[in-house]
C-alpha cells in the first residue's frame, strides 16, 4: 500500500477537476446598484467597453480540459450555442463569485438571462438567489433550491486563488463541478 494513499478517500471522480474561469477582476457585478436604474444582467455590457457580466463555458463531463468558453448574446436574444445540460453560468453578485448550471432546471430556459436577486426576511439579507425569466422561479445561489416545486439548482464549487503574474489583490477564479457524496 502506498504510504501517500488513503484507504478511506475514493479517487477523484472524471469531470470533478478544477478549472481557471478568469481573474476576479474579469467579472464585474451584475444584478442592482445604487447608481443604476436597471439591474445589469449577464448581456448587457459592464462599466468597460466590451466586458460581459458574466461568463458561460460548456464543459464535458467526462474531460473538462475540452471546456470552450461561449459568447452571450446581448439584449433579449436567447440563442445560446449548444446543449445547456454541460454549461456553467459563472458571475459575481454583491462581491462573491457564483457558478451555476447555466439550465433552469423547471424549464431548461438559459439563466444567463436570469435577474440575481438579495433573499430577505424583514430587512435582513439571509442568502441571494436568481430568477429565471421564463416562468419567474427562483432559485438560492448556495444552496439551489427553488421558492416552488422540488426542483434544485446545481451550484459549482468556486476557489479564488492567487493568480500568476497578476496583481497582489486580484484572484484567479477556479470551479469546478460539486463532487456527489455517497
Amino acid at each position: 500500500m502506498n504510504v501517500f494513499s488513503n484507504p478511506f478517500r475514493a479517487p477523484s471522480r472524471t469531470g470533478a477537476d478544477w478549472f481557471p474561469v478568469g481573474l476576479a477582476s474579469s467579472f464585474p457585478e451584475v444584478g442592482s446598484d445604487e447608481n443604476e436604474t436597471e439591474p445589469r444582467l449577464c448581456g448587457n455590457r459592464g462599466e468597460e467597453k466590451g466586458t460581459p457580466g458574466c461568463k458561460v463555458f460548456h464543459v464535458p463531463k467526462t474531460d473538462t480540459t475540452q471546456r470552450t468558453e461561449l459568447e452571450i448574446p446581448a439584449g433579449d436574444d436567447v440563442d445560446i450555442p449548444g446543449d445547456l445540460t454541460d454549461q456553467v453560468l459563472v458571475f459575481q453578485f454583491r462581491g462573491k463569485i457564483h457558478a451555476i448550471d447555466h439550465q433552469c432546471p423547471h424549464s431548461s430556459y438559459p439563466l444567463s438571462q436570469g435577474i440575481p436577486f438579495d433573499i430577505e426576511d424583514f430587512g435582513v439579507v439571509l442568502s441571494a438567489g436568481l430568477t429565471c425569466p421564463k416562468h419567474n422561479w427562483s432559485f438560492d445561489l448556495f444552496s439551489g433550491r427553488s421558492d416552488r416545486g422540488n426542483y434544485k439548482l446545481k451550484v459549482w464549487e468556486v476557489q479564488l486563488r492567487d493568480a500568476e503574474g497578476g496583481t497582489d489583490n486580484d484572484k484567479e477564479v477556479w470551479v469546478r463541478r460539486k463532487p456527489r457524496i455517497g
